[in-house]
């Protein structure tokens, strides 16, 4: 089962950069993401997002997943997508059962203006390499659906305490 892991950053350019760096460690096969996504809050609040996904196939269904999700955490629609009532009916499922209060209160406290935050769902990852790669962007991992150690051991090593 994959996981979703969530990075905050405190300005609104590490997440587009730490991105960049999934995409490195994806072609060397240290992470197998299924989905990646920056959101960036600006000074004024305004939300923008940036995913690895193309508009067909495979890519579609992600969006409309990002879209689903940043919309149940920011209450705004994602890539112009108009949710309609099956739509916000899977959302208010997603939001109840799926998504923890916690990582929603989470990830909206620690997306304030000026900040930004990095989202991956990963089927694998060979996870020292994978710090080595991302601890140089620090950050918060926010929620992740691995076990209270495991995260832990990541905020360690994106620190430089490990």
């Amino acid at each position: 089962m994959p996981d979703l892991i969530a990075i905050g950053y405190d300005d609104t350019t590490t997440a587009l950069s730490a991105m960049d760096e999934v995409g490195h460690l994806a072609q060397d096969l240290i992470i197998q993401p299924d989905a990646v996504a920056a959101i960036i809050r600006n000074q004024d609040g305004k939300f923008r997002t940036v995913t690895n996904q193309h508009e067909v196939g495979a890519g579609a269904t992600w969006g409309m997943f990002w879209g689903l999700l940043f919309g149940i955490l920011f209450f705004v629609p994602i890539f112009g997508m108009a949710i309609g009532a099956a739509f916000g009916a899977l959302g208010g499922k997603l939001a109840k059962d799926s998504i923890s209060k916690d990582f929603q209160d989470q990830v909206r406290e620690a997306l304030q203006p000026g900040t930004s935050a990095l989202f991956m769902v990963v089927e694998q990852m060979t996870t020292d390499k994978a710090l080595d790669g991302l601890s140089k962007f620090g950050g918060n991992v926010i929620k992740t659906s691995l076990s209270d150690e495991d995260e832990a051991e990541i905020q360690k090593h994106l620190h430089g305490d490990a």
